[in-house]
Order: C-alpha cells, then structure tokens, then sequence
C-alpha cells in the first residue's frame, strides 16, 4: 500500500495489460483520512482500446503509516458527473 497520497493510484495491471489507467486525480482532503478523485480508462478488450473517461471519489485511511481505501463512489458517465456538477453548483452559490 501507499505511504503518501501521492503514492494512490487506481492504475491496475491484469496479466501484464493496464486495465484501469489513471488519467488524473486531485487529492480533496490530506491526512489521517484523505478523499481523493481520480479520472481514469478502463481497457476493453474486444476493441483492444481504453473506453470513455471514468471518474471515482475515494477515500482513504492511514494506519500503521499506510494509506487503505475505506470507501469509492463510481461515477459512471460523464452524464451524471454533469448533474453531480450542477447540483453541487447550486448548493454551494453565495
């Protein structure tokens, strides 16, 4: 497991192919616990290509000086990004 937030990732490799590849990430919080949201690709292997873009929120625990996953929420298309945008847009209007 990672020692820094830095060190998270959600690339993952399967028999030798990056299956999920880490586009970027923004880390939202630091510290004991810490979210962070991540833009990635999965690769699909019938067309031999990474597919559309993907988004996850995940949060982490460090113990033991070691950063473990607690929790993820998927966003499954940029469709609902969208709506997550906008409705965080208008809660948090001054």
């Amino acid at each position: 497991m990672a020692e820094t937030v830095d060190e998270l990732t959600v690339d993952y490799t399967e028999d030798g192919v990056l299956v999920s590849k880490q586009l970027d990430k923004i880390v939202l919080t630091k510290g004991a616990w810490s979210t962070i949201i991540f833009r990635y690709q999965d690769w699909d292997r019938k067309k031999e290509e990474y597919g559309p873009d993907k988004y996850t929120i995940r949060r982490y625990q460090k113990r033991n000086g070691e950063y473990m996953q607690k929790s993820k929420f998927n966003i499954s298309s940029k469709d609902q990004a969208t709506k997550i945008i906008e409705a965080l847009q208008t809660w948090t209007k001054d």
